[in-house]
C-alpha cells in the first residue's frame, strides 16, 4: 500500500509538472527573446538579432554564414493578430533575392506559451537561460519532416563605463561652474527614454560632467527644459512626478537589489534641493546631508552642480555613519536621470544616461545592476 501511494503521488507530481501554466498571447510573454543571439548550424555560424516589442510587433534578421560567405537571410517577425501572435519569415540570397513570391510569406500560427517556451506551429523557442535558447525548426524536404535545434548564446550588454579623473581643487557649489575642472571635462548625453512618449528637443536636452576629489563625487547636469514645476511644498509628497534630477549611486558598483535598503542609493534632488530616496520603512526619507546641490537658470536652461557623499552598503538609517573616502581605481555603479512633467498630475517623461534593456526600464530605484560604472583616475579631464 505504501509502494502504491508513493507510485500515485510521484505520478500526480509529473502530471503536474507536464501541464505548465499557459500564459497570454502577448509580446510581453516572450520579449525575453529580444537581443542578439550568435550559433552554428548548417556547417557555419549563425546569427539572429531580435528587437524588444513596440508597435504591436517584434523584428528579426537571421544570417547563416559558411567559411566567411554569407548563405542566406532571413527577416522574421512576430505580430498581433485579433488577439494572438503569428511569426511570419521570408528568405532571401546573399544577393537579397528573394525565394518566396512578393506577397508570399512563410507562417507560424502561434500554438501556446509558457514561462520558457513559445510554440509556434513548426518553429519554437526554449529558453535556457538570461544568455541562451534553443530555436528549434521543422525543415520539409520531400515528405520527411526533419526537426533542426539552433542553440544560441546572447551576445552580452556592454554597461557603460567612464572614466573621471580627479578634481586638483575642490569644486565651489554655486551652480556657476567656473572652475578649470568643468572646462576640461567631457559631456555625457542624457538621452534615453525610460518611461514616456518621445520628446523634442525643443522640450528636453540633458548632458552631464563628473569629477572627484578624497571626499565626494562632484557632478555638473545641464537640462534645457521648457518648463520647469515644483507642484508640492511638501518634498515628502510624489516627489518622483516633480521636475528633478535622480542620482543613481552604488558605492562599491556590486549591483543587485536596493529597493528598500541601503545596497545603493536613487537620490531625487528637486528644485529646491531637497534630496529624496525610499528607505527600509518604504516610504520616502530624506537626504538632504548626502546631497549638497545649486542651481542656475536662465531661459530654458537649467545647471545644476552637485556634491555627492558616498555610504556604503552598512549604512544604517538614523545612526551616525561615516562617508567612504575615494581614492584612484575606485568603481562606483552609476546612472543620472531627469523628470520632466510640463502639465500633468504624474511625470510625463523620465529620460536617463544609459540603455536599459528589457520592457521595464524604470528599474533604477531598485535595481542596481542596470547602473553603469565609473572609473576614477587621476589628472586632468
Amino acid at each position: 500500500m505504501k509502494q502504491f501511494l508513493t507510485y500515485t503521488f510521484i505520478l500526480f507530481t509529473l502530471c503536474a509538472l507536464s501541464q505548465e501554466k499557459h500564459l497570454e498571447p502577448k509580446l510581453e510573454n516572450i520579449a525575453w527573446i529580444a537581443g542578439t543571439w550568435h550559433g552554428e548550424a548548417f556547417g557555419g555560424k549563425t546569427e539572429e538579432i531580435w528587437s524588444e516589442p513596440s508597435g504591436g510587433s517584434m523584428m528579426a534578421t537571421f544570417k547563416l554564414t559558411v567559411d566567411g560567405k554569407v548563405q542566406f537571410y532571413e527577416i522574421e517577425i512576430i505580430r498581433e493578430i485579433e488577439n494572438n501572435l503569428v511569426l511570419q519569415l521570408k528568405h532571401f540570397n546573399n544577393d537579397l533575392k528573394g525565394w518566396e513570391t512578393k506577397d508570399e510569406t512563410v507562417d507560424f500560427p502561434l500554438k501556446y506559451i509558457t514561462e520558457n517556451k513559445v510554440v509556434f506551429e513548426g518553429m519554437s523557442f526554449e529558453k535556457v537561460s538570461d544568455s541562451e535558447m534553443n530555436v528549434y525548426v521543422d525543415v520539409k524536404e520531400k515528405d520527411k519532416v526533419e526537426t533542426i535545434k539552433f542553440n544560441y548564446k546572447k551576445e552580452k550588454q556592454t554597461k557603460q563605463l567612464i572614466t573621471v579623473k580627479q578634481a586638483e581643487s575642490t569644486p565651489k557649489i554655486d551652480g556657476i561652474a567656473d572652475e578649470a575642472i568643468w572646462q576640461d571635462a567631457q559631456w555625457f548625453p542624457i538621452n534615453q527614454l525610460w518611461i514616456g512618449k518621445a520628446f523634442t528637443k525643443e522640450d528636453f536636452q540633458g548632458k552631464y560632467k563628473l569629477t572627484w576629489t578624497e571626499d565626494a563625487l562632484y557632478l555638473l547636469a545641464e537640462i534645457q527644459d521648457d518648463k520647469l514645476r515644483d507642484v508640492y511644498k511638501d518634498p515628502l509628497k510624489s516627489w518622483w512626478d516633480e521636475d528633478c534630477l535622480e542620482i543613481f549611486i552604488d558605492e562599491d558598483n556590486s549591483g543587485g537589489d536596493h529597493q528598500y535598503n541601503h545596497n545603493a542609493f536613487a537620490y531625487h534632488v528637486d528644485l529646491e534641493g531637497n534630496v529624496v530616496d525610499v528607505n527600509y520603512t518604504k516610504n520616502g526619507k530624506l537626504y538632504n546631508s548626502h546631497v549638497t546641490s545649486a542651481r542656475q537658470t536662465n531661459g530654458n536652461t537649467t545647471i545644476w552642480e552637485v556634491k555627492i557623499l558616498l555610504f556604503n552598503d552598512t549604512y544604517v538609517d538614523d545612526e551616525i555613519n561615516t562617508p567612504v573616502k575615494l581614492s584612484i581605481d575606485k568603481k562606483i555603479g552609476f546612472a543620472l536621470a531627469y523628470c520632466d512633467n510640463d502639465i500633468s498630475e504624474h511625470r510625463e517623461n523620465f529620460i536617463g544616461s544609459i540603455f536599459v534593456p528589457g520592457n521595464d526600464k524604470d528599474r533604477g530605484w531598485k535595481d542596481a545592476s542596470i547602473f553603469g560604472t565609473l572609473l576614477l583616475t587621476l589628472g586632468k579631464n
